[in-house]
């Protein structure tokens, strides 16, 4: 897939970095993810995982804001991880309405519940956080279209796997996405429960 088949947002974005071409992560990955498949990008720093799931998460939303509910979460190690990704999102999506939010521990959750409510597009959020606005009704996942973790690691600690695992049992048809440097035991077994037939872009 090169970048000439992509919205005119995220072309624009990529010539500003001066990206002419896609890494070889980005080649095998973006046409996966494209059509639609439940996908693992394992691939070490610089190969641009970061890169791709934005890429795909603006071409997916055509650029647009849409109505209240989040169509995208991306699930984060933590609070500086959130405020970094987001600002990432700013330089491919500075030219349109979509909106990003970050969700945390270390805010006020009825700060962060109020702001949700009056609608986000693009929801980066730890997996604490998240399970509880989940739990307390704070966020809508019914127009949910991909659902994402970056750096994927932060499974392996702090018992994040079961926090994950409840929001996933509930959403219906939605793409899952899981970026990681190494693929762990951990993020492998997810196969047996919203990761299947999930397809692997793996690289050295």
């Amino acid at each position: 897939m090169s970048f000439k088949k992509l919205h005119p947002t995220i072309k624009e974005a990529l010539n500003n970095k001066d990206f002419e071409a896609p890494l070889p992560f980005q080649k095998e990955i973006l046409p996966k993810i494209k059509g639609g498949a439940n996908v693992y990008g394992i691939a070490p720093k610089g190969a641009g995982k970061t890169t791709a799931l934005i890429i795909s998460v603006v071409h997916r939303l055509k650029g647009m804001a849409f109505e209240d509910s989040p169509r995208v979460l991306i699930l984060v190690k933590d609070k500086q991880a959130a405020l970094s990704l987001q600002q990432e999102f700013q330089t491919f999506i500075r030219h349109t309405d979509l909106r990003t939010y970050c969700a945390y521990e270390e805010h006020d959750i009825d700060k962060q519940r109020e702001e949700i409510y009056y609608g986000v597009d693009i929801l980066i959020v730890t997996p604490k956080r998240l399970n509880k606005l989940y739990f307390l009704n704070s966020v809508h996942l019914g127009q949910l279209q991909i659902f994402a973790m970056e750096d994927s690691e932060f499974l392996i600690r702090n018992n994040y796997h079961s926090d994950v695992l409840r929001v996933t049992e509930s959403l219906q048809k939605c793409q899952f996405l899981v970026f990681a440097e190494t693929l762990f035991s951990q993020i492998e077994r997810l196969k047996d429960t919203f990761m299947y037939n999930s397809q692997m872009i793996k690289i050295e």
